[in-house]
């Protein structure tokens, strides 16, 4: 057994949590809710989709309200104290959280594969880019948090470290790279298929080729788990069947993302494209091809606890403590052969 970027935007109806609300009552209810961790885009699908299409429903439980959120530190907090039975958030951020005090379990991985790109456009590079070494004598941007950890984590495993100068761009990553201000930068995957539909040609190098980190995971308060097992693996098996249904319906799976957020309408092909990425190269690994989907294993774990170690973030939990495959229910079709189920 063993046990992550913040959002600049408002959270949707996110203002209503706080670190001092009531915990919700323990003890088997069957209606639950969803904390994301940030504001809904295309990397939430799954769960949209899985309440559309009744998937939670038919495991008897009802997500009364899919919310939106304030960043991963903000949901795996919130996951821990109570203020919510699940939670979108990232592993950074259940190490953290934990290691503060609160006691906070993923449940479930999402995303197998860190969304965490390095990433340049033509113009800003001269190039195409497709080799890490081009990166030897640019200047490379990244936001604050896991993101820059995982970049030069990135850049030392393909020795370019030492000769790449690492620029705080703050959040305006994807405009201090289209403004020239930097020839790349370190991002998520949306923040290139952003800069792609502000007219740029991009292109990225994969973090995870190199760095074994998570994406997405699920998390909950481990007494909530404790007490109210059935229900957790009813939340989980919804959610994978809604994400393999959304993966082989892919603009149906879009439409109860932006059916749900009227603001989404106005950037519905941005939100498919991010969808389709997460879809066909992070929610599948060698983890969910070998026992099935949102397995986690200890490596990606431990790469990020050394990496907060190193950094000095604060307390950082046992990563052996802080995850559990116990809910996972893999002998469902959509969990235990979920690869199979969207190949």
């Amino acid at each position: 057994m063993s046990r992550t970027r913040r959002s600049v935007l408002a959270s949707l109806g996110a203002g209503a949590l706080t670190a001092g609300c009531v915990g919700l009552p323990r003890g088997g209810s069957d209606s639950v809710s969803l904390l994301l961790n940030w504001t809904p885009n295309g990397l939430h699908v799954p769960y949209y989709a899985a309440r559309a299409q009744g998937f939670y429903e038919e495991e008897g439980i009802t997500v009364s309200e899919i919310r939106g959120g304030d960043g991963s530190d903000f949901a795996a907090r919130q996951a821990g104290l109570g203020n919510t039975e699940f939670a979108v958030t990232s592993s950074d951020q259940v190490l953290l959280t934990d290691g503060g005090g609160v006691d906070v379990t993923s449940i479930a991985v999402m995303m197998q594969r860190t969304p965490t790109v390095v990433f340049a456009t033509r113009e800003s590079l001269g190039e195409p880019l497709d080799d890490p070494g081009q990166l030897a004598g640019t200047r490379v941007g990244t936001g604050p948090g896991m993101v820059r950890k995982l970049t030069e984590l990135y850049l030392e495993a393909v020795d370019v470290r030492e000769e790449v100068e690492l620029v705080d761009a703050g959040y305006n990553t994807v405009q201090r790279l289209l403004d020239g201000d930097v020839d790349a930068a370190g991002g998520v995957f949306g923040d290139a298929i952003d800069a792609r539909y502000q007219g740029a040609t991009v292109d990225s190098l994969q973090v995870a080729e190199q760095v074994p980190a998570y994406g997405h995971l699920l998390a909950t308060a481990p007494d909530y788990a404790a007490e109210n097992p059935e229900t957790v693996r009813a939340f989980l098996r919804g959610t994978a069947r809604g994400a393999a249904w959304a993966t082989n319906n892919p603009e149906a799976g879009v439409d109860a993302v932006v059916d749900a957020n009227e603001s989404l309408a106005e950037v519905r092909e941005q939100t498919r494209a991010t969808w389709d990425r997460m879809a066909e190269a992070h929610v599948v690994g060698p983890a969910v091809e070998a026992h099935g989907w949102g397995w986690h294993e200890s490596a990606p774990w431990t790469t990020v606890a050394d990496a907060l170690r190193e950094a000095d973030s604060g307390e950082v939990a046992d990563p052996a403590g802080v995850w559990t495959n116990e809910y996972l229910d893999t002998d469902d079709e959509y969990v235990g052969e979920y690869a199979e189920r969207v190949s």
